[in-house]
């Protein structure tokens, strides 16, 4: 029983000390851009690029579904790509392509 309890102060001591050496670690400094050049080399963010790309994260919440959008999203997920397979079909057939029976 004695045993056990010191296997258990110990495994509760070494997990302590696994994560205080874990929170005193201090986080990476990152330069710009996380690349190789160093920060006095000059360069400065662009807000519009900022503002551009922080919109492009959550696109997802700024998207409306309008009378003028919802064609354009039909016309390109349907129409095009079945345009764009009907035209390859019919060049195949009118050339004999070897693939034209794989795609029946």
């Amino acid at each position: 029983s004695q045993q056990h309890n010191r296997q258990q102060v110990n495994m509760l001591r070494q997990a302590v000390v696994r994560c205080s050496r874990a929170a005193n670690q201090a986080p990476q400094k990152r330069n710009m851009a996380g690349g190789p050049f160093p920060n006095n080399l000059g360069v400065k963010k662009n807000k519009f690029i900022e503002e551009w790309n922080g919109r492009r994260e959550i696109t997802e919440k700024s998207f409306n579904a309008s009378g003028k959008t919802v064609p354009w999203i039909i016309f390109l997920g349907v129409v095009f790509p079945y345009g764009v397979f009907s035209i390859t079909k019919s060049e195949l057939r009118k050339t004999g392509g070897r693939r034209y029976d794989d795609m029946l």
